[in-house]
């Protein structure tokens, strides 16, 4: 499965991949810009209602253990678990960035390999 990225979601995060020192560079700053080179790259206007990109608010579905999650896929500097905010360069928001609701999508997180399915995106 590709991922479905905007252009403007895809210029703000290949420039942030590419200005973070190499110093900083995560397994998950690898990983997303992997999934950004094999993404289908939209138009902003073209790009589905229902395709998690930034400041998407969602909810998933661990499918083994069927916990849910709500967050909003911010950038980094805005992330902030408290308030419900995870960022764009964390397991889950690589994981889950360009694919939309009622898809199952299979990523190792911290916890082992997992299956998430988004069960509901709201863009505003």
């Amino acid at each position: 499965m590709k991922p479905i990225i905007s252009n403007s979601d895809y210029s703000t995060l290949k420039s942030l991949i590419s200005n973070c020192p190499q110093h900083l560079k995560s397994k998950e700053i690898s990983q997303l810009a992997a999934e950004l080179d094999k993404a289908d790259i939209v138009a902003d206007k073209k790009l589905e209602k229902d395709i998690i990109r930034l400041n998407s608010l969602f909810e998933a579905e661990d499918t083994g253990t069927k916990k849910t999650m709500k967050f909003m896929l911010t950038l980094p500097g805005q992330a902030n678990l408290k308030d419900q905010k995870i960022s764009v360069f964390s397991p889950l928001g690589v994981a889950l960035i360009g694919f939309k609701k009622g898809m199952t999508i299979q990523w190792a997180l911290p916890g082992g390999l997992k299956k998430i399915k988004i069960l509901d995106v709201v863009n505003h």
